[in-house]
């Protein structure tokens, strides 16, 4: 998106001997951080992969990230009480939620079924599976990265919940409540702690939650590019295409028409994130899968930075110092695919970064946009399509493709090669929806 994966190279990595007893190509379409990180591991468990993709892997959505990687990511956007929040959030022009008024109809019904999903029970079920799927995220980014001299792209972190009013630091809270309840190391911290941390921040913050054992990405478009380099020379294969149409035969082979011609395949994964169910509608599927745009900014040259990642509790959006700059992102915007980018929405950003980071230089910015594919029950879709044998979806992320990504490579590559994966994968069964 702004130049972050130029001149990168991975030297020195062996490539892997097939010692599986799987041997069919599998085709992976689409090259965001979700479908690298399934190359990755297909490629450890001794599959030949091909991955399509229109754009520069790891350079689309996946760049655009605020770097957080947690593996205490465990509560999910449709809690209890939401929706008191929702007419607010819509009538703030800096707030967190937008829907443009042509898109509230189409919206709707997966609002209702998002709204649903908003109780305790649900909430604490769907955060039980988004545990299991982070849970190992940071030592798995390690080890893709072991070898390819570019390991410091993670790094040791906090990801601290900063507030300007102390009274509204409430540990019994139910999000903090479930977080609790997977054992989440957390802690309370005055204004003066605050600011011993992170000496930038407003004066007007008076306290913090920290989230500790995090890690934050210093660079989340050359964690992709660097990842993606490093499948090239492990014997992966990259075609730069765009995936037209896909359609199964008689032998239950998979067919892949793309702009670069057509291709084959014995087994197809699915990673194309909110273009996912674009392919898959003219074979008589069809998900609620709801675009949920993201927007970021950059400051290139900020003139402060951040030791840790930092979540706005009141304005939902996170900021982080990277090796360009200090990026901030978050918003929600629900809309189509082919909807024009509204930047203002990133650019809003900016004073709201500004009143986080008063020293803050705001005169030369960059900004970005991805698609989020968020689901109504806040869990992807991971597994087997029963109708369609042989095409596994991988998409669905949401908010957490960047740490829910390594996970979901293992259970790909496990479901492969006819492995039982080491988690619980119904939750994220794809025929919950069909």
């Amino acid at each position: 998106m702004d130049g972050d994966c130029d001149n990168i190279v991975v030297k020195g990595l062996p490539r892997i001997s097939r010692k599986s007893p799987y041997s069919d190509e599998v085709i992976i379409v689409g090259a965001g951080i979700v479908g690298i990180c399934c190359g990755l591991s297909l490629l450890e468990s001794g599959v030949a992969v091909t991955m399509i993709d229109r754009d520069i892997p790891g350079q689309a959505t996946s760049s655009g990230n605020a770097g957080v990687v947690s593996p205490w990511s465990n509560v999910p956007q449709c809690m209890p009480g939401l929706w008191k929040n929702v007419p607010k959030w819509l009538l703030d022009p800096n707030g967190p939620v937008r829907i443009r008024p042509r898109d509230a109809y189409k919206v709707l019904p997966w609002a209702l079924r998002f709204l649903a999903n908003s109780n305790m029970q649900m909430a604490e079920n769907t955060s039980d599976a988004m545990a299991a799927l982070n849970a190992s995220n940071i030592d798995l980014y390690r080890h893709h990265l072991r070898g390819t001299g570019s390991e410091s792209l993670i790094q040791d972190s906090f990801y601290i919940h900063v507030f300007r009013d102390a009274a509204k630091i409430n540990l019994k809270a139910p999000a903090w409540r479930i977080r609790a309840r997977h054992g989440t190391p957390m802690k309370v911290i005055s204004r003066e702690e605050l600011l011993e941390l992170e000496p930038s921040l407003s004066r007007a913050y008076q306290g913090a939650i920290i989230i500790k054992d995090q890690a934050r990405l210093t660079l989340p478009a050359q964690l992709g590019a660097v990842l993606a380099e490093k499948f090239e020379a492990q014997g992966g294969k990259i075609v730069r295409a765009t995936a037209k149409a896909i359609n199964t035969n008689e032998s239950r082979t998979w067919n892949i028409e793309t702009s670069a011609g057509p291709y084959r395949a014995q087994k197809l994964v699915l990673t194309a994130g909110a273009w996912s169910s674009k392919l898959l509608e003219p074979l008589g599927i069809k998900f609620p899968l709801q675009v949920e745009r993201g927007y970021c900014i950059t400051f290139k040259h900020p003139g402060v930075s951040l030791n840790n990642s930092i979540m706005e509790a009141d304005r939902f959006f996170i900021c982080s110092s990277m090796q360009n700059g200090i990026r901030s992102a978050g918003t929600s915007e629900f809309t189509d695919l082919d909807t024009p980018p509204n930047y203002r929405r990133a650019q809003n950003l900016i004073q709201l970064t500004k009143d986080l980071l008063p020293d803050l230089n705001i005169n030369d910015v960059v900004e970005g946009m991805g698609n989020r594919p968020s689901f109504p029950d806040n869990l992807p879709c991971i597994g087997e399509i029963s109708a369609l044998p042989g095409l596994l979806a991988a998409f669905g992320h949401s908010h957490w493709g960047m740490s829910m990504a390594p996970q979901t490579g293992r259970i790909i590559a496990d479901l492969t090669v006819g492995k039982a994966p080491n988690i619980d994968i119904s939750p994220y069964r794809a025929d919950r929806f069909l």
